[in-house]
């Protein structure tokens, strides 16, 4: 091999090692308090949560059950939420809106009516807060809350049973193959 070639091949590694060097791996956790896009595909698994398929005023038109939340894509706390508001649109999605809320889209202004999301933020995230059908607050909770608190008081905007005198809702197992649709002999 000759001797240019040689140096040119050896220069081009050492090229890349040094750009390899000052790369860092990219990394997504739970744990911390990094963008890595939005939290509800990455941690919940539910994309579809965002944007809201409803504004609040469209909720409180409907006279419809509303689940509000405050939320942040890099704080830790919203991407451990993040599952929980998921199992509330699993259980409740088809009778509550669902309407996550990112706090940096909040306009800033002296006040609020109370069909915009600015007048009920106090600040922190996650906040959850629950509306009855009338529009009235019944949750407003800060921090990473248990999915039982929010559906305890679903429970009672719905008039369900409690959970400890009622069957324990699980989702159904979803199979890889759905035989319903394809003709056995297909298979």
């Amino acid at each position: 091999m000759k001797t240019w070639l040689k140096r040119w091949v050896l220069g081009g590694a050492i090229a890349l090692l040094v750009l390899f060097s000052w790369i860092s791996p990219a990394s997504a956790g739970v744990n911390d308090d990094r963008y890595e896009g939005n939290i509800f595909p990455l941690y919940a698994g539910n994309g579809y949560l965002v944007p809201p398929r409803v504004t609040l005023k469209q909720s409180f038109d409907r006279d419809t059950p509303t689940v509000l939340v405050f939320y942040i894509d890099d704080s830790r706390d919203c991407k451990k939420f993040a599952p929980v508001l998921s199992s509330v649109d699993a259980f409740y999605g088809r009778v509550v809106n669902i309407i996550p809320i990112d706090v940096d889209a909040i306009p800033v202004k002296d006040s609020y009516d109370r069909t915009e999301p600015g007048r009920y933020y106090k600040g922190l995230v996650p906040q959850t807060l629950v509306f009855d059908r009338s529009g009235e607050v019944i949750l407003d909770e800060v921090g990473d809350i248990p999915y039982e608190k929010v559906d305890d008081v679903l429970r009672e905007v719905f008039d369900l049973l409690p959970r400890n005198e009622s069957v324990e809702l699980k989702r159904r197992e979803v199979n890889e193959l759905n035989t319903e649709l394809v003709p056995a002999d297909q298979v």
